[in-house]
């Protein structure tokens, strides 16, 4: 699908009433609502910054009547932040998305090991799960690169990266995938999975550093920051818990 098409189909949802009762109005009309809601909010995060009505409108496609409609909703909730006529995301957003677990205890699990794992080797540390074909960062910590390469939670890469690839699965041999320059220049990573306490992946562990640095070290690091992981998950998720859905196989 084309994304004009895509554009103007959520254009027509936002903003027309579907056909049938008045029940099935109603029903679209909610639909409509939270998926222009979800839009703008989608909208606002990859600029990274504020936005104006303007430029939320030609990002989503919706009329900016119904961008204005919908931030004033938003900012009501303290989903989105206004500041004159520029808006962001806002605190509300932030802790409902801190509440979001992809595997039961992940995030509380990982969150000493990988602030050790920087302290360790000054690397930039992310940890990130498998969803929709993106590795999605759920844990970081900024390390030497950050100027170059800055790591945040909830940043979406495809999955040609080491941590991508290590969340993929046993590569032949086994061991850490390594990416030797391949993605940046004057980028190295070292990624690894990490594994539930019944040996399914769940998350994949990578530290980056600049070109020239020992790998094998750093791969060692990284082993022993998921192996930490691993435990800290044994002790607090009783085996059989784990959802599939959440769950790299």
């Amino acid at each position: 699908m084309d994304t004009g098409t895509t554009t103007a189909r959520r254009t027509a949802r936002v903003t027309a009433p579907p056909a049938g009762g008045q029940g099935a109005a109603a029903g679209g009309r909610g639909r409509g609502v939270l998926e222009g809601a979800f839009a703008l909010l989608d909208a606002l995060r990859r600029t990274g910054d504020e936005a104006g009505v303007t430029e939320l409108a030609l990002a989503c496609g919706v009329p900016k009547g119904s961008v204005h409609r919908l931030l004033d909703q938003l900012v009501a909730v303290g989903a989105v932040e206004r500041r004159g006529s520029r808006y962001r995301v806002g605190p509300q957003l932030y802790r409902l998305g801190q509440a979001w677990e992809p595997h039961p205890g992940l995030r509380p699990a990982a969150r000493l090991p990988v602030q050790r794992l920087r302290a360790a080797t000054g690397a930039g540390v992310v940890l990130v799960v498998l969803r929709e074909d993106m590795a999605i960062t759920v844990g970081s910590a900024p390390g030497e690169l950050e100027a170059l390469v800055p790591v945040r939670d909830g940043t979406a890469f495809h999955l040609d990266t080491a941590a991508g690839r290590a969340l993929r699965g046993p590569r032949r041999g086994g061991g850490a995938v390594f990416d030797r320059e391949d993605v940046m220049d004057g980028v190295c990573c070292v990624a690894l999975p990490v594994r539930a306490p019944d040996g399914r992946i769940v998350a994949a562990l990578a530290g980056m550093v600049p070109a020239g640095r020992r790998l094998d070290a750093l791969a060692q690091a990284v082993a022993e920051a998921g192996a930490a992981i691993t435990r800290v998950l044994a002790r607090g998720v009783p085996r059989g818990t784990v959802p599939s859905a959440a769950l790299v196989r």
